[in-house]
Order: C-alpha cells, then sequence, then structure tokens
C-alpha cells in the first residue's frame, strides 16, 4: 500500500480507501465491521462516510453508516489510528437532516447541527476530515451534463464559499474538525476556496472528492491542474463506475441483490456509448489477464492527482478482489491502450 499526504496538512492517507455508503442498507453492521477490519488489517487507513448514508438517502437509515462506523472503533479502541473522513450535505429540498425540519443548506447552525450529530453517531470527539459534500451553488451535481447547464444564477440566500470557510475554521479552532475537504465541487470552487484560504487565513481545503473512472475522466480537464498545483489532492469515488467496470452488468446481466436491481439509480452510467466503452475496457482487461476491477481501480492510482481511490463493496470477496489493485502497475503500454479506448470513447459519463 502506497500512502500520500492529505493536501498540506501532516496526515498521510493509504491510496487505496474505504467508502461505507451501503453499511447500514445493504451491510448490516457486522458485514460493515468485517469490511472495516478487512481493510485495516491490509493497510487501508481512511475511511470514508457522509451524514447522507446510507444510500440510497432516506430518513429511517440516515446517519446509521456512521453509527456502524462508530460502534466499530469503539470495539476496537483505535480511533487514533483512524483517518476519518465525513461530510455535511448541501443545499437541497431533504427536510429530514435538521432537528426543526429545514430543507439543507450550508448556513453556520446547520454546519454546527451536523457536526455535533456526526461526532455523536461515530462516537468520537473530532473529525479528521470534514468535507462539503456538494456545493451550495447552483453547479451541474452527480452526472448532469455540463455543456447543457447555462444558469450559474445564485439561488436566494446563498450562503458564500468565504461564510462556509468562515464556519469552518470556527470548528477547527474548537478541535472538533482537524482539515476541510470538499466533494462534487468544480474547478471555480476550488480555486475560490484556495485563494480565501490565503488571503483571508481560512482553513485550506486539503483534498477533492469528486467521481473518477475509466468512463468518467472529466476530472483532467480542469481540476486536475488545480489538484496538482494547489495540492488538492482526489478522493475518487465511482472508480468502478457503481460496478459496471467489474463487468457485472454485461450484456444486460442484473445479478440478484445488485444495486440496479435493488434501487434502479444508475442512470448516470446508462448513457449513449457508455456500453460500448465499459466493453472496451472489459475486453481490454481480459486481453490482459487481469480482472476489470483490478485494472479500473489501478488506473486511477496510478494518477499524479490521486491522493486516494475510494472502495465500495458489497461483500468482502469484492472488497479482497478491489485491493488487488495494488498489486498491477499500469506500464506505459496498458496506459496507451487505455488511451486509445479513451480518445474513441471520451468520457460517456460525465
Amino acid at each position: 500500500m502506497d500512502y500520500r499526504q492529505l493536501g498540506r496538512t501532516d496526515i498521510k492517507v493509504s491510496s487505496l480507501s474505504l467508502g461505507t455508503m451501503t453499511f447500514g442498507e445493504q451491510n448490516t453492521e457486522a458485514e460493515g465491521h468485517a469490511q472495516l477490519d478487512y481493510a485495516f488489517e491490509n493497510g487501508i487507513n481512511l475511511v470514508d462516510t457522509a451524514e447522507l448514508y446510507s444510500i440510497p438517502p432516506k430518513p429511517e437509515t440516515q446517519g446509521r453508516t456512521e453509527e456502524i462506523i462508530g460502534t466499530w472503533m469503539q470495539g476496537k479502541g483505535n480511533r487514533d489510528k483512524v483517518v476519518l473522513a465525513t461530510k455535511v450535505v448541501g443545499r437541497s429540498q431533504l427536510s429530514w437532516f435538521r432537528e426543526d425540519g429545514s430543507t439543507t443548506a450550508l448556513t453556520r447552525a446547520q454546519i454546527f447541527e451536523a457536526v455535533e450529530n456526526s461526532l455523536r453517531r461515530l462516537q468520537t470527539d473530532y473529525i479528521d476530515l470534514y468535507q462539503i459534500h456538494w456545493p451550495e451553488r447552483n453547479v451541474p451535481l452527480f452526472g448532469s451534463v455540463p455543456v447543457i447547464w447555462n444558469d450559474p444564477k445564485p439561488y436566494e440566500n446563498e450562503a458564500s464559499i468565504e461564510e462556509t470557510l468562515g464556519v469552518m475554521q470556527e470548528l477547527v479552532q474548537q478541535g472538533k474538525i482537524r482539515h476541510v475537504g470538499l466533494s462534487n465541487e468544480s474547478p471555480w470552487g476550488t480555486m475560490t476556496f484556495a485563494k480565501l484560504a490565503e488571503f483571508k487565513g481560512l482553513p485550506r481545503v486539503a483534498s477533492i472528492q469528486n467521481a473518477y473512472s475509466l468512463i468518467n475522466r472529466v476530472f483532467e480537464g480542469g481540476l486536475s491542474e488545480v489538484a496538482l498545483r494547489e495540492d488538492v489532492g482526489l478522493l475518487a469515488y465511482s472508480a468502478l463506475a457503481q460496478g459496471f467496470l467489474t463487468g457485472k452488468y454485461r450484456n444486460g446481466a442484473r445479478p440478484a441483490g445488485s444495486r440496479k436491481v435493488l434501487f434502479e439509480r444508475m442512470q448516470r452510467y446508462e448513457t449513449p456509448h457508455a456500453e460500448a466503452a465499459i466493453n472496451a475496457y472489459l475486453d481490454l482487461a481480459l486481453e490482459l489477464g487481469v480482472d476489470p476491477s483490478v485494472l479500473s481501480l489501478a488506473f486511477a492510482e496510478s494518477r499524479s492527482f490521486m491522493t486516494s481511490v475510494i472502495l465500495g463493496a458489497t461483500t468482502l470477496e469484492q472488497l479482497k478482489t478491489d485491493m488487488g489493485a495494488t498489486s498491477l502497475k499500469i506500464t506505459p503500454e496498458i496506459e496507451g491502450r487505455i488511451n486509445d479506448i479513451h480518445l474513441q470513447y471520451t468520457n460517456p459519463c460525465p
């Protein structure tokens, strides 16, 4: 396992990390604990969660993932060994997160309430990396195609980035969070966070958690330069495109118990040209004699702007396969073959 600096902090994190959004929905507490055990026994030290989780989001399971991580850390007595990352939800019409039933926004009161609730569920008194799950701003999100988005008009009563960083500064000063991260953020937003920190003496963002995979390399277009020059490394989610790059859904297959069968939330990876691109990468993995999951994850891990690739597995066997990515070297020859496919099918699933 490789260990990489988390932004400009003094924390080093494993190049593969454990995502947990299935805990409390597709995975029981015991299964979640088993995944955490295996991950940490094999070198992972970064756990990523969110107040939003379990996924799909719903009132009856909200916060359950954090609770499962909390009982694991409490039982193991290993809080000091865990780099713990969680998130506060951005602006939305969801109304079950806040005690007064408000729809969510990045106000001071809501961020403080969210932090306190996460700390309670996680059974800890500090969070290593507190991430903004998505922006307060009106921006394309979760697979929206930016080319058809042309209305950056601010929301009414929109909290500014400077206001949000000011709240984060209070939390850092109180010792409740150590560092700040972004998620689902744009190049403009990331640079604005970075420059406000520099010019106003506010907390510096340490990372950005965006989607990145063989079929979604849009991060390379603008954010990769920001990540490298500003030391805001990527924590990549959906590196397996919610399972499509494993081959499990090939030729219309619908495995029992899979996310597609259970939730029908896979539209981001069912766009025009997606199937052809996915099949090309699956064929390449077959030709190379490697598991397609390993090829996809190893490619993501090898990127210069990558801090950590988040693994999201619903079974221990899947997690074991995924962690095999550390054994595959992406040679210039393999990278050339991947880029040939990428040029033919460029980012079909942004």
